[in-house]
């Protein structure tokens, strides 16, 4: 299990990076061109652009679920590899992929298992956690008797198991209708607060990337680079609210978001916008 991680050292450092899947014929497709990116720790990052710019093969060499063609990853200062190895981060997609023949809390168990956690640990653990994500009425229940906003908070659970120091979630409520949507972003908001995880988070909804982040990464499209990256400044984790979403510094986010996504088509220059850090 990951250990406590000194705020000195970064949660994700990307330097330089560049991956180049091959191709049959021609010089292949650039996904990613000369990424770089540092996400501290507590840090809630999210990644946003056009579909095929690159963000959800930037989480994956993240995770080492895939490797740079050129440059590094670092994850608590380690090697990518490494930090997956020492289980340092917690993985959720949009899909849930839960096991349909195992209850809540044995979905949320089986990292724990995998990993030789006794039983009687791993069951105070799982209904921590189960506590954790307001499911305590259903840790016996299976897969098939949850609603999809409640499979969802099984699978943060589940990634939240072995106390990671990093998130790497991809559009993990992106099959959710909106009020659902919704109702888990705030979910993720207090998780957050209370375990004081970095987060790296891809997302097609710039309301989403706003509401939930401390820096929204706004990327450009294939070959991905990192286009412009807004600092939001709405406040700690632990302070936002429902409220948040009527709030001036929420719409004014909002704008600089979008703008930056579709200022090629409008004719504005996208590194010019007023409040936003470019690298």
């Amino acid at each position: 299990m990951s250990t406590s991680m000194t705020n000195d050292v970064p949660a994700v450092r990307v330097q330089g990076v560049t991956r180049i899947f091959a191709a049959r014929k021609g010089s292949g497709v650039t996904a990613l061109d000369d990424v770089s990116l540092t996400v501290a720790p507590g840090e809630f990052v999210s990644l946003i652009g056009p579909s095929g710019c690159g963000k959800s093969t930037l989480l994956r060499l993240v995770a080492d679920l895939d490797v740079p063609t050129s440059g590094s990853i670092e994850v608590f200062g380690k090697p990518a590899r490494q930090a997956r190895i020492d289980q340092d981060y917690g993985i959720a997609f949009q899909q849930a992929g839960l096991l349909p023949w195992r209850t809540v809390a044995g979905n949320i168990e089986l990292p724990l298992e995998l990993h030789g956690v006794g039983k009687a640990a791993r069951r105070a653990r799982a209904a921590e956690l189960i506590a954790l994500v307001g499911l305590a009425d259903f840790a016996s229940h299976y897969p098939d008797q949850l609603s999809g906003g409640m499979q969802q908070r099984v699978a943060i659970a589940r990634s939240l198991a072995e106390s990671p120091s990093l998130l790497l979630m991809d559009e993990p409520f992106g099959a959710l209708d909106e009020m659902t949507r919704e109702r888990m972003q705030n979910e993720l908001v207090r998780i957050c607060a209370e375990t004081q995880a970095a987060v790296v988070f891809v997302t097609h909804s710039i309301p989403e990337a706003v509401f939930l982040s401390n820096r929204v990464v706004v990327m450009s499209p294939r070959p991905g680079r990192i286009r412009s990256i807004v600092s939001v400044g709405l406040g700690e984790m632990s302070g936002r609210g429902e409220d948040l979403r009527e709030d001036e510094g929420f719409f004014h986010a909002l704008s600089q978001v979008r703008e930056l996504l579709h200022g090629d088509e409008a004719g504005i220059n996208p590194t010019g916008v007023r409040g936003v850090e470019t690298r």
